[in-house]
């Protein structure tokens, strides 16, 4: 016969692990929501900076290297091709306008100013033996117009007495009627003669002076040529300085080559490589200075040059006003760029802090001065000597501006 045992009431063995696990789930939820649970980094107060933010006027500028260049640049090219005879001025010379810099040799050239004088004097002669001709053919027709008019006042006389005699009816009107017809025909015959000589008179006009055009075409020619021989002497187009000169003799240049430069000295421009980050705001007609030998000279911005290339923009800077005396190209200038009007802001200096935390945050220095803690923050604009505070601090308040790296995640710094 089973028996049928009563179940135990109360607290039983069995229940203990559970019983812990929900007091373990309790403790974490409380530490979670009630607990101090921010990370702490203790940190020697000396090997960090801290600097205090203040109010003050921010000055929108960017400091920049400019470096002189002449204000203009001309490329020296080869007009005809050649080979180099010789080098008449060396790099770094001062040239003036016209001054030969390199004669070339081109044997062909002189081939071709023979092959255009022989042509050159075919023309003439020809031109001369044609005029020769067409005065002889001139001479020939005015020699027959010539004897037409005296067969025509022959035949008239004629005429004119074989018509007194038939009207007296001494001759035959047979008679007549050929001498009358004699003289019409020598008179229409005349006629024609004078045609042709009108004919003629204009043929040879347009026939010399469509040689005389040809003649001319080859007389230009000619002058070309010869140029193109000029111009295997390569000359300086203006005044100034031969900076580059890039052949060597007995070297090979081909027509319209570059083989050199010459810098234009009259005024001097400075070109600067400025950060893409700068490039929205940059434009045309902004100011600058920098400091030379304790004076201050003012700059324009000339021409902002579109291409990035290696995360930097070109832009090229002209003087307004004076220049420094001992001004060379070549040399190296500090520039400050003024982007826009100064402003009343907070501020806080410049430091290492924004390559960790990209202006998002910064560590506070709380008001007793054995902590600093994370805060929220939103930077603006930046100069070479502060950042732009524009939300998240107050004047006053002092802040680690030196680098986070060996900080991690800590959220507090203990400061001894």
């Amino acid at each position: 016969m089973d028996i049928i045992l009563e179940k135990k009431k109360g607290l039983q063995k069995k229940h203990l692990p559970y019983l812990i696990g929900g007091a373990v789930v309790l403790i974490a939820l409380g530490w979670l929501i009630f607990g101090n649970h921010s990370s702490k980094f203790n940190v020697d107060r000396d090997k960090v900076l801290i600097q205090s933010a203040v109010k003050g006027e921010f000055n929108d500028y960017i400091r920049i290297n400019g470096q002189v260049q002449p204000i203009t640049t001309i490329q020296l090219s080869a007009i005809e091709g050649g080979i180099v005879a010789e080098k008449v001025v060396e790099e770094g010379s001062m040239v003036r306008k016209g001054d030969v810099i390199v004669r070339l040799n081109n044997p062909m050239l002189n081939l071709n100013i023979l092959d255009s004088e022989a042509q050159l004097a075919e023309k003439q002669n020809f031109l001369r033996n044609t005029q020769v001709t067409m005065e002889q053919e001139k001479l020939s027709l005015n020699k027959e117009k010539l004897q037409l008019d005296l067969d025509i006042d022959r035949k008239k006389r004629k005429y004119e007495q074989y018509q007194s005699l038939y009207n007296e009816k001494l001759t035959s009107r047979e008679e007549y009627l050929q001498a009358k017809e004699d003289y019409e025909y020598a008179v229409k015959n005349r006629d024609l003669v004078v045609e042709r000589q009108k004919q003629d008179s204009i043929y040879r006009g347009i026939q010399v002076e469509q040689m005389e055009e040809s003649l001319n075409n080859i007389r230009k020619n000619l002058v070309l040529v010869r140029q193109r021989v000029d111009n295997l002497n390569v000359k300086s187009p203006v005044d100034g300085q031969l900076g580059l000169l890039d052949v060597e003799i007995g070297q090979s240049v081909a027509a319209g080559a570059r083989i050199g430069q010459i810098s234009v000295l009259s005024d001097y421009k400075i070109e600067a490589l400025i950060d893409e980050h700068y490039i929205d705001r940059v434009k045309n007609g902004l100011t600058a200075t920098f400091e030379r030998q304790d004076k201050t000279y003012n700059l324009i911005v000339r021409k902002v040059y579109p291409e990035v290339r290696d995360k930097q923009f070109k832009t090229d800077f002209v003087f307004d006003g004076e220049r420094p005396d001992n001004i060379r190209t070549g040399q190296t200038y500090y520039i400050n760029l003024q982007l826009g009007q100064p402003a009343e802001a907070v501020l806080i200096p410049r430091g290492a802090f924004y390559q960790n935390t990209g202006g998002q945050w910064i560590y506070v220095v709380a008001s007793d001065g054995k902590k600093a803690v994370r805060r929220n923050i939103r930077i603006g604009r930046q100069n070479p000597l502060y950042y732009e505070v524009l939300s998240g601090l107050e004047p006053g308040e002092q802040v680690v501006t030196s680098g986070y790296d060996s900080f991690g995640d800590a959220q507090e710094l203990v400061l001894k």
